[in-house]
């Protein structure tokens, strides 16, 4: 099973872009509280809970803190699913942090 990437960088691109796409976090509520890039919550335990609020028809950035909750949220929603629409985003907010600061 193929994982699909994209960097900060290429996020922030297709939001310059106005490329239509769902964009999901799958960290903890105070996680989010804390700081965010504007994805709705679906926290990793719930991720499943939610697959009727998962777009389908267009590309779907899923994050975390660091990529790695990210990483599995796909894998569990590729196993049981048939979704090729989903990218994780490479070092999450960590990583756009870095190439972004906290904006």
């Amino acid at each position: 099973m193929q994982i699909k990437n994209i960097s900060a960088a290429g996020l922030q691109q297709w939001i310059s872009d106005h490329t239509d796409f769902q964009l999901l976090d799958t960290r903890e509520p105070y996680e989010h509280e804390a700081f965010n890039i504007g994805g709705t919550l679906f926290p990793l335990a719930e991720i499943t809970k939610h697959l009727s609020e998962i777009e389908k028809e267009k590309p779907v950035v899923i994050y975390c803190r660091a990529g790695v909750r990210s990483q599995i949220a796909i894998q569990r929603l590729q196993e049981k699913y048939p979704f090729n629409n989903l990218y994780n985003l490479v070092g999450g907010t960590e990583a756009w942090k870095k190439t972004f600061g906290n904006i």
